[in-house]
C-alpha cells in the first residue's frame, strides 16, 4: 500500500526532495523492497497531497527501474547515516544484481 504524504505547496514538496528527505526516501525503500520478488511492471509507491493546489501526485516505481530506485535511495540513506537501511538496501542491489 502507498504511503501518504502531505505538503501544504508544491514549493515545500520539492525542497523535500532537493533536501534528501529521509521520510520519502523511507517510503520508497519500504514498498521497494517488499516488492522485490513481484512481477507487477508498476509499484504504487507514494501519494503526495498538496493542500494548497488540491493535487495528488501518484508516484510509481517502474520494475525495470528498481535497481537504479534503490541506489539512488542508498547514497540518501547514507546522507543521512542511516546504515542499517543502507546495508538491507545494499543486499537487495547485491540480490537485483545477481539475477
Amino acid at each position: 500500500m502507498a504511503k501518504k504524504l502531505y505538503f501544504d505547496t508544491d514549493d515545500e514538496f520539492q525542497y523535500a526532495i532537493d533536501g534528501k528527505s529521509l521520510e520519502i526516501s523511507n517510503a520508497i525503500i519500504n514498498i521497494a523492497l517488499k516488492n522485490l520478488k513481484t512481477q507487477k511492471r508498476f509499484i504504487h509507491a507514494l501519494e503526495v497531497y498538496i493542500l494548497d493546489d488540491d493535487k495528488i501526485y501518484d508516484i510509481t516505481i517502474d520494475r525495470k527501474d528498481m535497481l537504479e530506485t534503490l541506489e539512488s535511495n542508498l547514497e540518501i540513506q547514507e546522507y543521512h547515516e542511516e546504515y542499517e537501511m543502507c546495508s538491507t538496501i545494499k543486499k537487495a542491489i547485491d540480490k537485483l544484481k545477481s539475477k
